[in-house]
């Protein structure tokens, strides 16, 4: 156990100097980009270990998974949901993440509203893109995120703060300059209830293409906790 803590911990101390390379790089001494720890198939101590060296920001893929562990987690950490939901699982998570990620649908965005209402809070969530139009992925198209914004815009008990994708394997690059030209141009329609504060892109193999190319949420798993088994 020992032994995986401290290739976790170095592992941590890398990422976070590419980051910081990145940033020094390609973006304003001003930006912040936040590295957030995909937990899927991750003990929770191991997870604890890395939240002890100051990540304070937790992805969750899995709704039963994240039950299971919610409650054994350093509570200093804030914890987003990033994994396909189903609208019959959005009334497990609702009280205790403080984003959903992965918006695919009004349908998805109503269930949410619904249930963040009957609990009594404004839901922070992203609207997801499918930037490659991939058929095996979820998300908007490129073409039809307007209309999905719009929609969840009327909706009053969540707050649309940005965006999420994951692009196809290869060539991110143009896919995250893509991703990050969508982000400023809906930022620039000033739309009632939607402000384009995160743009959340970038994993373990691409994530310092993604600090370059204006992502300020890198989700990284295996890259930080090693292989998945």
């Amino acid at each position: 156990m020992m032994i995986m803590n401290n290739a976790v911990l170095e592992n941590l101390k890398r990422i976070r100097y590419e980051i910081a390379e990145a940033k020094a790089k390609y973006r304003k001494d001003t930006d912040e980009v936040e590295l957030m720890a995909v937990t899927k198939t991750v003990p929770y101590d191991i997870v604890n270990e890395v939240i002890d060296e100051g990540v304070t920001l937790l992805g969750e893929n899995r709704v039963q998974e994240y039950l299971d562990k919610r409650e054994f987690y350093n509570k200093s950490a804030e914890i987003h949901f990033i994994g396909h939901l189903q609208t019959n699982k959005v009334k497990y998570i609702i009280s205790s993440v403080k984003c959903i990620h992965s918006v695919s649908s009004i349908r998805l965005a109503e269930e949410i509203d619904r249930l963040a209402g009957k609990n009594g809070i404004v839901m922070k969530v992203l609207a997801e893109v499918n930037i490659g139009r991939e058929e095996s992925k979820s998300g908007a198209a490129p073409e039809e995120l307007e209309e999905l914004i719009y929609g969840m815009s009327e909706l009053k008990n969540i707050k649309l703060s940005g965006l999420m994708t994951i692009p196809p394997v290869g060539n991110s690059e143009k896919y995250f300059d893509e991703m990050y030209r969508l982000f400023r141009d809906i930022g620039s329609k000033k739309i009632e209830n939607v402000s384009m504060d995160i743009l959340s892109m970038g994993m373990s193999a691409d994530y310092v293409e993604a600090v370059k190319h204006g992502s300020n949420i890198v989700r990284i798993g295996s890259a930080l906790f090693g292989a998945r088994k």
